[in-house]
């Protein structure tokens, strides 16, 4: 009974002891810090974008990424927490399926990603062109009997814009928002924005455009026929 006391008791007795205390510890915050989920959106961050390339495809969705761990940590979480990466090295020209997978996933330690939706994304590319198109103002309103307007002057008259290379190659014209010339009587000018409708073509030196909207009575104009 002493040799087996000694040989499975008391020989290295204080590392026995440290070892019982730790696993007993372990155990009791797993016990008081029980597991939860939550399910958050997340956007989808592109590394290591080519430069001459832009995603040619008008809809990039969220994942939904659902993830677990310890109720005391989930209940911390934020969506700035979880980045969801894709990495676009060696991407050409085309179409191409990314895997939305947990090792894509970077977010606090002690969590597991369990589910992410959608598993993948489709995107297509194409090469980024630039180009200058013309500034067309919008202009409304109301204007004195016999009034009219005879013409409209955009400063600056056309702009640059970029984007995928199809997109830009069907692109004609700018727009301004609407001028509300109500009230213009000889000449007035009016400080706006211009934008081209397609969401995938950008200016590329966004700034204030100056249209001068000139009236003038309408039988100035028969006059001069």
């Amino acid at each position: 009974m002493t040799d087996f006391f000694r040989r499975y008791i008391s020989h290295n007795f204080w590392l026995k002891l440290l070892s019982l205390v730790l696993a007993t510890g372990l155990w009791l915050v797993v016990k008081r810090d029980p597991r939860a989920e939550v399910e958050l959106s997340v956007p989808i961050e592109f590394h290591h974008f080519p430069d001459n390339l832009e995603i040619a495809s008008s809809f990039i969705p969220q994942a939904e990424v659902r993830i677990g761990g310890p109720e005391r940590e989930i209940r911390q979480l934020r969506p700035a927490d979880i980045h969801l990466e894709v990495d676009l090295r060696g991407t050409a020209v085309g179409e191409r399926t990314f895997d939305l997978v947990a090792q894509r996933v970077r977010l606090p330690r002690d969590l597991e990603v369990l589910q992410i939706v959608p598993g993948q994304i489709h995107l297509s590319f194409d090469i980024r062109e630039q180009k200058q198109v013309e500034v067309h103002p919008r202009v409304t309103g109301q204007f004195a009997d016999g009034l009219r307007v005879a013409r409209v002057v955009a400063d600056p008259a056309t702009i640059m814009v970029s984007g995928p290379r199809q997109h830009v190659q069907m692109a004609d014209a700018a727009t301004t928002d609407p001028i509300d010339a109500t009230g213009t009587t000889k000449q007035a000018t009016f400080i706006t924005s211009a934008y081209v409708s397609d969401p995938l073509i950008q200016v590329v030196k966004p700034g204030p455009i100056r249209v001068t909207v000139f009236v003038e009575r309408a039988d100035n104009r028969a006059a001069a026929q």
